[in-house]
């Protein structure tokens, strides 16, 4: 009789925690799992906007996908994406917004307030309003070339001549915020004691650093590569704002190119199979920084 008064409560209790929980499973499975498999769907078919095939939709495989590796300009739009992710994501903000947290470590709460205060503006500006603001400042009348200008350099056209180091520059003072909290809030977790161990132990600033500081919040590096990670490969509104992906294709990335060829040239099928490429380019690098995390465990 005990036994089954306990398998009941069990049972209860499962429902219970069941019903407090659908509410987040119907949200995820409405917008996460449900278009993520229109995306698939939509990307095995000719599915277009426009012409006869809008009319009469057809499965085609994976011909989406083996065009996307037959076009002329992928090769180019996937370096570019590598280099956009790499050196606005990977090195720039992640670096820039560790040095930040690590600077402002010891600092009093003004300064920390203030320099908290003006990264976070950058962050939460729009993109549209972010990309106005650097197409002004590497405009050719713009502050980079009145910079250059005092330096008895010659004006650069920059939007022409290096649009992805443009867009690369303004997405890291953008996107180096949210780096710059997660690491802030790591390195304050970090007690004190450890470190004035080290110092006793004659432990100097750099092997402090190296030994110490990074493997301490080494989860929370993960954490943030993959969120930035995912965050640059889907970059669109600062390099469509900026550039458009020009000249030529000279800073278009893979979401950038998306668009193009599924609200442009209406090739919404092309597009989606495009729009996979990148989230299985997301998850190899997420699989890659978590491998990489469990093996220095």
């Amino acid at each position: 009789m005990a036994r089954k008064m306990r398998g009941k409560e069990s049972r209860g209790r499962q429902l219970k925690a069941a019903a407090m929980f659908s509410p987040s499973i119907l949200l995820l499975a409405l917008f996460f799992i449900g278009p993520m498999f229109m995306t698939v769907m939509f990307s095995m078919t000719n599915l277009t906007l426009t012409g006869s095939q809008a009319a009469s939709t057809h499965f085609i495989g994976f011909s989406n996908f083996t065009q996307i590796f037959k076009d002329p300009k992928i090769g180019k739009i996937l370096f570019n994406t590598i280099v956009f992710l790499f050196f606005s994501g990977i090195i720039g903000q992640q670096c820039l917004g560790f040095i930040i947290a690590y600077l402002m470590k010891k600092k009093n709460r003004f300064i920390r307030s203030f320099v908290g205060f003006t990264v976070i503006a950058g962050w939460i500006t729009p993109e549209i309003v972010c990309a106005f603001m650097f197409s002004a400042f590497f405009h050719e009348s713009g502050t980079a070339n009145h910079l250059l200008g005092a330096l008895g350099l010659k004006p650069v056209v920059w939007l022409f001549s290096f649009p992805m180091v443009s867009v690369v520059i303004a997405n890291i003072w953008k996107g180096s915020a949210y780096s710059m909290m997660m690491f802030q809030a790591s390195l304050d977790s970090i007690s004190d004691d450890v470190v004035e161990a080290a110092k006793i132990d004659g432990a100097g600033k750099w092997a402090i650093l190296t030994r110490i500081t990074l493997p301490m919040i080494k989860n929370t590096m993960a954490t943030t590569f993959v969120i930035v990670t995912l965050s640059t490969l889907g970059a669109f509104g600062l390099i469509f704002g900026m550039t458009g992906g020009g000249p030529g294709v000279s800073s278009t990335t893979l979401s950038i190119y998306m668009y193009q060829k599924a609200f442009s040239a209406y090739q919404i099928g092309y597009g989606m199979a495009i729009a996979l490429l990148i989230l299985v380019i997301g998850v190899i690098f997420s699989l890659a920084y978590t491998k990489l995390i469990r093996a220095n465990n």
